[in-house]
């Protein structure tokens, strides 16, 4: 078989997906005989025989978070995300892992399907009411969802640490030879950013959840490397493709290189800087600047980057540093960049503010400033890409139960993956994860959130939990 023939079957495959989607979420709405859920159907049913041409049977599967369609794995397109993260929510609600559709099916059998899939959404056992309604139907068959081994969920986690760390390791190697004067190797720095741009490609909620994990002692490491995969997952959210991936994790890893000037006696003072320490400071994009274009060759990489390092103080409207008798538009990287660095900044114990803001009251704070100092474009994608409850957000439940947000949930922002930490009766409990939007009956949910919480006032350590 050629490989265009093996690929014919899964052109069409993001279609199938969506479509399927869209006929379930119509027939939540409309009864049997609406206009619009017989045109999803018809659509529905075109698409699937088109498929069938090719191989006797279409199996669809959900693996994780992620749809496959005879062990390919389809990607998730930004158009039809909304849809996709529908469709996963329902098959996770119904235990249903995989959906088997043979060649002809007909639109009786999706109908089928339809009153199986409503019904099974309020059985005590939705899997077992689905598959004994679906016994009858000759061209679906249907299977339960496994669980993801958990092993292989171990493994990515390893890899997505070992990624992270390697980042902030060299952001801290960069600094130390250019204080020495020596040579950076930019190769490097680019095969980094790249692994990083692959993982948020794949697994972008471990990731962000390791941005979440702060570092008292090598602050400016490990903000350097959170602005660059916050930027790189902002980035995805809005359509770039890998080559502005890449150059975009690139300059965000280097925004903050003029800080090598300040003296690390004044960097890391414990106490609220004085006005004279202030100046200094406001320095750095200046020194961040020269910096840059002292690393390698002249090249439209290093402008960008000294771009960004010289203007990710300054604010949309002007009111930050340096300051600029005739300002222009601020860069598109350096918009990005700058929303990435105010909420890692504010989220973090730094050296000169040991307490963090919980990321909703940042969040709060750089709402405020949006259409002044901030995108409010970019702003908006940026809080629909970390949620209206970031992951590391401690979180009191209806149930009395203290959880820790480690998934947002882009459908139902409130309504995010939580881990439970401390139960109902105040005990420490091993992290278990749950889904907000469970219900136990029709419109009630299981848990919901009651308010946020500090966690520093009960001394949860982020790392133990998301790591």
């Amino acid at each position: 078989m050629t490989d265009k023939q093996e690929l014919e079957p899964h052109k069409n495959a993001k279609e199938f997906i969506n479509q399927i989607s869209v006929v379930l979420r119509t027939s939540q709405i409309h009864d049997a005989n609406n206009v619009a859920l017989v045109s999803s159907i018809s659509r529905l049913i075109a698409i699937i025989n088109a498929l069938c041409e090719h191989e006797n049977s279409i199996v669809l599967e959900l693996r994780g978070e992620f749809f496959y369609i005879n062990d390919y794995r389809i990607r998730y397109p930004l158009e039809c995300l909304l849809n996709f993260d529908f469709l996963v929510r329902e098959f996770k609600r119904r235990e249903l892992g995989s959906v088997v559709f043979k060649h002809q099916v007909r639109s009786e059998d999706i109908r089928d399907f339809i009153r199986a899939c409503i019904a099974a959404a309020y059985s005590q056992d939705p899997f077992s009411s689905l598959e004994e309604k679906m016994a009858g139907v000759r061209n679906i068959e249907v299977g339960r969802l496994k669980k993801v081994v958990d092993e292989d969920a171990i493994d990515v986690r390893k890899m997505v640490k070992k990624t992270y760390y390697n980042a902030v390791s060299f952001a801290q190697g960069v600094i130390n030879k250019l204080k020495a004067g020596e040579k950076v190797n930019i190769k490097k720095a680019k095969r980094i950013v790249e692994s990083m741009v692959d993982q948020i490609l794949e697994e972008e909620q471990l990731l962000l959840g390791m941005t979440a994990i702060k570092d008292y002692d090598e602050y400016t490491y490990h903000h350097s490397v959170n602005v660059s995969i916050l930027t790189i997952a902002l980035g995805q959210r809005l359509g770039l493709n890998r080559k502005m991936l890449t150059e975009l994790g690139m300059v965000a890893l280097f925004h903050d290189i003029g800080k090598m000037e300040i003296p690390n006696d004044m960097l890391n003072k414990p106490t609220n800087f004085t006005d004279d320490e202030w100046r200094i400071i406001r320095k750095h994009p200046i020194w961040g600047l020269k910096a840059v274009l002292k690393l390698k060759k002249f090249d439209e990489l290093t402008i960008k980057t000294a771009i960004v390092s010289f203007e990710h103080h300054m604010n949309i409207d002007f009111t930050g540093y340096p300051k600029l008798k005739q300002p222009l538009d601020l860069d598109f990287y350096s918009r990005i960049v700058s929303l990435a660095d105010q909420y890692d900044a504010m989220t973090s114990a730094r050296v000169y503010s040991r307490v963090p803001l919980a990321p909703d009251r940042a969040l709060s704070i750089m709402m405020d400033r949006s259409g002044t100092q901030l995108d409010p474009l970019l702003f908006k994608f940026f809080t629909n890409m970390v949620g209206v409850y970031p992951i590391g957000t401690l979180v009191l439940l209806d149930t009395r139960e203290l959880a820790l947000v480690c998934e947002s949930n882009q459908i139902s922002p409130e309504r995010p993956r939580v881990m439970l930490i401390v139960d109902s009766r105040g005990d420490r409990i091993k992290g278990t994860i749950v889904d907000l939007t469970e219900m136990k009956e029709q419109d009630v949910y299981v848990r919901s959130i009651r308010k946020t919480m500090d966690p520093n006032k009960y001394k949860i350590n982020l790392a133990e939990y998301l790591l």
